[in-house]
């Protein structure tokens, strides 16, 4: 979906973005029911912050338990994503309406050199705070004898 997606001014697109938007797009005319629905502000909001050391991200993820809620850094890429199923039993059968609920929603955030083995989470009234360090080796720079 609507993915946050920081980028400096000299950053070329990713080919993951391309495809994002692409699907985003071809969401958006292959919904029959509501194609206004991808569009939709039906997500979790985020907020990404940078210092020197790490990246702090806060994601306010109300109504939804620990166990809900995971967290994985993959190809510089932090993805947060919530799922959560409800389902009503009531012990009398007579009913004449019963509803069930699935929710899921995710958030991508691209995050380059980050040390993977320190990334850490905490979900405490209902913000999910991830901080993610730099990676020490980000810092070194070689320069390139030009031939």
């Amino acid at each position: 979906m609507l993915d946050l997606t920081p980028l400096k001014k000299n950053q070329i697109a990713r080919p993951d973005d391309v495809v994002d938007f692409y699907n985003l797009v071809e969401n958006f005319f292959n919904d029959v029911q509501s194609p206004f629905r991808s569009l939709k502000n039906d997500t979790f909001k985020i907020d990404v912050k940078e210092n020197d050391k790490e990246y702090i991200i806060d994601a306010e993820i109300a109504g939804y338990n620990k166990e809900d809620i995971h967290v994985k850094y993959n190809d510089d890429r932090l993805t947060i994503s919530v799922s959560k199923k409800e389902e009503k039993n009531e012990e009398n059968e007579r009913y004449i309406h019963k509803e069930r609920s699935f929710s899921s929603m995710q958030r991508t955030v691209y995050l380059p050199n980050v040390s993977e083995s320190e990334v850490k989470a905490a979900f405490e009234n209902g913000v999910l705070k991830v901080t993610a360090p730099k990676s020490k080796e980000s810092e070194k720079k070689t320069e390139i004898k030009i031939d």
